[in-house]
């Protein structure tokens, strides 16, 4: 019998299955919040991280998704010269608010409304990569494609 997953973990297996995907959130015993703790728990590169930041767009106050190679540094300039908007910080508040997700767990899927996503390209070098599910411990596997599929986001050089 399977463990049962967190309550938010759960929300995210509910999403992938809802819209149609049969990839598998785990709950691993060791933190994944950062990049770098997710690569270890998992036993994978950094750069097969899938990392899901949350900025507020200063003029619309909409929050921005941009999900990045555990590796990459976001460049907050150049991304905000592609959508001619200047990016701000997202406080735990915000990111809980706007995505209905602590940090540190925040999925690039099943928020609790419409987020603008973007990709970083360098994601699709990849055969398979990780994301968070929901919660510090939770993540789930995938691949840039289903990635792009399930977000609707954009693909883009975010570094």
């Amino acid at each position: 019998m399977e463990a049962q997953l967190k309550e938010s973990a759960q929300q995210v297996q509910d999403k992938l299955e809802e819209i149609g995907y049969s990839n598998k959130v785990v709950e691993l015993p060791d933190s994944t919040r950062t990049a770098q703790e997710a690569a270890d728990a998992i036993g994978c590169e950094v750069a097969h991280i899938a990392k899901s930041i949350i900025f507020r767009l200063k003029d619309s106050n909409r929050p921005l998704l941009v999900v990045a190679s555990g590796v990459n540094r976001i460049n907050e300039k150049l991304i905000g010269d592609y959508l001619n908007e200047e990016l701000g910080k997202a406080d735990a508040d915000y990111v809980r608010k706007h995505t209905g997700f602590v940090i540190g767990g925040v999925p690039p899927l099943g928020h609790s409304e419409p987020v603008l996503t973007l990709v970083d390209e360098d994601l699709l070098n990849y055969r398979e990569i990780w994301a968070a599910a929901g919660h510090p411990k939770a993540v789930f596997r995938l691949t840039p494609a289903e990635l792009v599929e399930m977000t609707k986001g954009q693909v883009t050089c975010i570094k």
